[in-house]
């Protein structure tokens, strides 16, 4: 097998490797592929992520064929099959030589000559079960919350609760799109939506807008080599957090303060309209990347500032945003790796966490100001639940939905609720809650 083959495959396992030491996918995979072309650098992003996507699947297609059972196979071997097994199942244009070759030389390279051969045993084992099988035959459409999870290969505990809460066919259609590849979606930046579209267009690059108009989608990968990025023209976000700035809908030239803004997504859009936004993040390493982003697609009244969001660092202001940490369940198919931390444990020490810091950022809501609470979480815990328990405890705030808001994306109580199954983009939840004069 040549370098050029192996390569790309050796990336996509040290990207898994890392992933499953903790680190979170677009960092592992931005080490992973930085002396690759990017042709490869497609194929790892490709490869990597369609383990995580189908992992649950690919186990056990591939435990029926261990002798001595799944959970004898070491790790960095599981992670070879699994690399080896998406290919001879999901990637028609990947001979299947080249999938198992591959395969044979990372555990070669991994576990030596033994494993080199116990590898090629079980995928060529797999690959003649693949030819074998009738590809007119229609395997009947999971519905219980076992087969569910492992056709989706999502974690059983959350499939049951969005059973419970969407029913079967929305849970199906919500665990479909985390295992699709969403589209690179980007948002005007330091230049308007229309001004982008034209100079893509004209350069030759196909854009189409983005739902309810909230950015520009592209076939494109690489967001650095279009036209406008160093100029800051835009950046790279989801249409639900373009339509959480539409929503907060705060006073133009208002004072601002982002308690959890890295990486400075937020903090952007909503500081093409505010007087001075104040962005802080308690990390000074994201904070560095904030602070990047600020100045390269920045309008200059954004300021970064290392803070603890459970002490603001700001007097009283006109409008606070609180994107608080959450178990970012909208955002599955963006971060196909997330599904394998999130536990029901994670969930309360979040629930947790989310009601200390918005208690800290109603401290700073000047007297007729706005708290603006969101998540990228589709939890009730960590939305709703979080909302009611505040408005409960705090007399001097209400509700106060966004007016001209489109209503399909708005909940029963005027909240922001955007559902991936529903409204086909990240998930997304916000509160827009005004303290009285």
């Amino acid at each position: 097998m040549s370098a050029e083959g192996i390569a790309p495959r050796r990336a996509a396992l040290d990207a898994l490797r890392a992933m499953r030491s903790g680190e979170q996918f677009e960092a592992a995979f931005s080490r992973a592929v930085k002396q690759l072309a990017e042709p490869d650098r497609r194929l790892v992003h490709e490869l990597a992520a369609g383990v995580l996507r189908g992992q649950s699947t690919l186990d056990a297609r591939l435990a029926r064929l261990v002798p001595h059972g799944w959970e004898s196979v070491a790790p960095d071997l599981k992670e070879v099959l699994r690399l080896g097994a998406f290919q001879l199942t999901a990637l028609d244009r990947v001979p299947a030589h080249a999938a198992v070759d591959t395969s044979v030389a990372l555990a070669k390279e991994a576990a030596g000559p033994r494993a080199a051969g116990f590898v090629n045993a079980v995928l060529r084992r797999l690959g003649r079960t693949a030819e074998t099988a009738d590809p007119a035959a229609r395997p009947a459409r999971p519905s219980s919350e076992e087969a569910l999870a492992e056709a989706h290969s999502h974690p059983r505990w959350l499939v049951a609760r969005w059973l419970e809460r969407f029913g079967p066919d929305e849970t199906a259609a919500l665990l479909h799109w985390n295992n699709t590849r969403p589209r690179l979606v980007l948002q005007p930046a330091r230049e308007s939506l229309d001004a982008l579209e034209r100079r893509w267009l004209d350069a030759g690059i196909e854009v189409a807008r983005a739902p309810f108009g909230a950015g520009l989608v592209t076939d494109r990968s690489r967001p650095q080599a279009l036209p406008g990025y160093d100029d800051g023209g835009f950046i790279v976000q989801d249409p639900a957090q373009s339509l959480l700035a539409w929503y907060a809908d705060l006073p133009p030239g208002a004072t601002l303060y982002d308690a959890c803004a890295a990486p400075g997504g937020k903090a952007i859009a909503l500081g093409r309209s505010a007087g001075l936004v104040i962005a802080g993040d308690a990390s000074r390493q994201r904070v560095q990347r904030l602070a990047e982003n600020l100045s390269r697609a920045g309008s200059g009244r954004e300021h970064p500032v290392v803070a603890d969001a459970r002490r603001p660092p700001v007097r009283p202001v006109e409008a606070a945003v609180v994107d608080a940490p959450c178990l970012g369940t909208g955002t599955f198919a963006r971060h196909p790796d997330a599904r394998w931390r999130v536990t029901p444990e994670a969930l309360g020490r979040l629930a947790l966490r989310q009601t200390e810091l918005l208690e800290a950022a109603a401290t700073v809501v000047a007297p007729g100001g706005l708290l603006i609470y969101s998540t990228c979480s589709i939890e009730p815990e960590e939305n709703r639940e979080q909302v009611e328990r505040f408005l409960a405890i705090h007399a001097g705030f209400r509700r106060e939905p966004s007016d001209g808001f489109p209503a399909t994306l708005v909940s029963p109580d005027g909240d922001l609720m955007i559902l991936p199954q529903r409204h086909h983009m990240d998930g997304a939840f916000a509160a827009r809650l005004r303290r009285s004069s």
